[in-house]
């Protein structure tokens, strides 16, 4: 899938992880077996600027992911881990500070894929420096079934153009700059619905087994205020 001389592709998979589920999981597994991937970082946003405050502390969704982790298989294609550097920096979590950082540390040459939301990327315009993710990555927009990505802003629209991939693959060949779409099948697990049956005292739906555990043990989301 990539000239046998170029470094492996990894991954980014940015998020609230506000409490991590298994569509998140899902996720992580098809954009490693779709872009063939060798690694993805899980990587949770401390301070998210586009939402409110999470309803759970930084520390508290790390250890929900890392008892995600722990408690599934491995992925079929690639391996997968956390990277929590956005929970060391003060100020909001900004993506383009978190890939300028990785690019520091890794080069300028190796490719670079983010993992991001529907949802998410039709806001890209109103990120920090947005503009700017091009040059230090390529994104992956992971689309659930009936999510459209036609009315895209103009100044977006105009900024993908000639950066669409044909196949996500296509990641292997250049550091940065590609889009590609992931489509999904239908995945009814939500993190608003697991905080919503929290605070309302009723058992969650499509939690690893590990993340459930740590929720009530240390009692989190059971304070949020309903809906």
């Amino acid at each position: 899938m990539r000239p046998a001389t170029a470094a492996p592709l990894h991954l980014l998979y940015g998020g609230t992880f506000d409490p991590v589920h298994l569509g998140h999981l899902a996720v992580a597994r098809a954009a490693l077996a779709t872009t063939g991937a060798a690694h993805l970082d899980f990587l949770p946003a401390a301070d998210p600027p586009h939402r409110g405050p999470p309803g759970a502390a930084f520390a508290d969704r790390l250890d929900l992911l890392r008892a995600a982790l722990a408690g599934e298989p491995p992925p079929t294609v690639g391996t997968w881990a956390i990277d929590p550097r956005e929970g060391a920096r003060q100020g909001p979590s900004y993506t383009v500070d978190t890939l300028r950082e990785w690019r520091a540390e890794q080069g300028e040459a190796r490719p670079l894929g983010f993992v991001l939301g529907a949802d998410a990327f039709l806001g890209l315009t109103s990120w920090h420096e947005w503009r700017a993710l091009f040059d230090l990555a390529h994104l992956l927009v992971a689309r659930r079934p009936g999510c459209a990505l036609e009315g895209l802003p103009p100044a977006l629209r105009e900024a993908l153009d000639g950066r669409w991939a044909t196949e996500p693959a296509d990641f292997h060949t250049a550091p940065a700059g590609r889009v590609a779409v992931l489509d999904l099948p239908l995945q009814p697990e939500s993190a608003t619905a697991v905080r919503e049956a929290v605070a309302g005292r009723r058992p969650p739906f499509g939690l690893p087994a590990g993340v459930a555990a740590v929720i009530a043990a240390r009692g989190l989301y059971r304070d949020l205020p309903p809906g």
